[in-house]
């Protein structure tokens, strides 16, 4: 690799990755062979509905719902198909993963995109934006700009952002239903279901790119970062909220991928595998609004999980910090074995998926290895890498008819 190593290079990058601030820029010219119609961009202004959504033809309601730690989530709901016709299905919520909000799933034209193709099957949609996202930065008391607001991993997500938002579907709806998550959208869900939480509330559970054991996965960047423990020294440089975009850092991605045998003329593929179908109409689109900010400590969690394959909540580092906040020297387990074996899951995922890795997967589902067999449904595909799932061209066909037909069963 040059003169720079591995190490080096995720450091330099994910640093300046942090430290640069909001100017989105279109750093990735050559997403896929794959084209399609002109996908529509958020505007910061407008939200999800009127930007995404309703220029597309559908009914859209913006919500709002606040956590018990004081976090104001938005949330949207497609009632009705594009062709009027009321939902006569249960609701389905969509969750997204990190790096992103909720637009992901309305990014593909109506006949590719999730959240779209629900609706028009009769489904009752709702979409959620988690914490720190460009429509969910309100609380009650703290400011996006105080450290504070930044104090969460995932094991708060799972903890009260999720809750907030099946509890309040539940009782818009009066319905239990059906969830669809991605990415971290799967890992809050397995941790939610193996306390359980949330199950009085849930029909089923389609988990696409299911992420859980992490510390074989495949993604250098991801994997060198983690090892490098650099999320670790962005915290402690002060740098609590983390920012991966801007102009500054896209030039320094560039300049050093123009240096080294990384092939970064499509950086998501660089990180989540060589994604075979993506829509490149789409993605263009897609990253005039991504990718979005998360927590630096949120890093610093899933940093932990790839070095050490465990599932378990935030490690502060020391038995006394622990102590305080566990009452153990160590951070508790999620045990995911302890999910009901009676829950209906559908896990999608991918062959060529650097991030949900197969051999993590199998760990995983060693982990569910007394699931009732006819309430595990595996969907896999060889040529899938991490984005596949949500922005393939024809996930429709051999994901989302899948994912349907497991709905009506249940």
């Amino acid at each position: 690799m040059a003169k720079y190593s591995l190490t080096t290079l995720a450091l330099v990058i994910l640093f300046c990755l942090s430290v640069a601030a909001a100017t989105r820029t279109k750093l990735y010219s050559s997403v896929s062979a794959h084209d399609g119609a002109s996908a529509l961009a958020p505007n910061a202004d407008d939200g999800i509905c009127k930007s995404m959504i309703e220029p597309q033809g559908y009914v859209c309601q913006e919500h709002q719902v606040t956590t018990k730690d004081g976090y104001v989530l938005s949330i949207q709901r497609m009632p009705v198909g594009r062709s009027g016709k009321k939902a006569d299905k249960p609701p389905v919520l969509l969750q997204h993963g990190v790096f992103v909000d909720g637009a992901v799933w309305a990014v593909n034209p109506p006949d590719e995109a999730l959240a779209f193709i629900l609706a028009d099957n009769g489904y009752d949609v709702w979409i959620s934006n988690t914490r720190g996202t460009t429509y969910s930065r309100g609380h009650t008391s703290l400011s996006p700009s105080d450290s504070a607001y930044w104090d969460w991993t995932w094991d708060e997500l799972a903890a009260y952002d999720l809750p907030a938002t099946f509890q309040y579907v539940h009782d818009q709806t009066g319905q239990k239903l059906h969830y669809v998550g991605h990415s971290l959208g799967t890992l809050i869900a397995f941790a939610a279901f193996s306390q359980g939480q949330l199950l009085n509330m849930l029909r089923s559970a389609a988990l696409l790119s299911p992420i859980a054991h992490l510390n074989q996965i495949t993604s250098p960047l991801t994997k060198g970062a983690a090892k490098s423990f650099i999320a670790e020294d962005l915290y402690w440089l002060g740098l609590h909220e983390f920012v991966p975009g801007g102009k500054a850092a896209s030039k320094l991605v560039q300049d050093v991928c123009e240096k080294t045998n990384i092939n970064c003329s499509n950086l998501i593929d660089a990180f989540t595998g060589p994604n075979c179908c993506v829509n490149a109409s789409s993605m263009n689109s897609f990253y005039q609004n991504e990718p979005q900010s998360t927590s630096t400590k949120n890093m610093i969690h899933l940093s932990q999980m790839v070095r050490t394959g465990n599932v378990s909540m935030y490690d502060y580092g020391n038995e006394d910090a622990n102590m305080e906040h566990y009452r153990q020297p160590t951070p508790p387990l999620y045990n995911l074995a302890s999910i009901p074996n009676d829950l209906p899951l559908f896990l999608a995922y991918g062959g060529q998926d650097s991030l949900s890795d197969v051999n993590d997967v199998n760990v995983l589902l060693g982990n569910l290895k007394e699931h009732e067999g006819d309430k595990l449904v595996l969907v896999y595909k060889d040529d899938y890498a991490h984005a596949d799932f949500v922005f393939g061209v024809n996930a429709n066909q051999v994901v989302y008819d899948p994912l349907m037909a497991f709905f009506k069963l249940n």
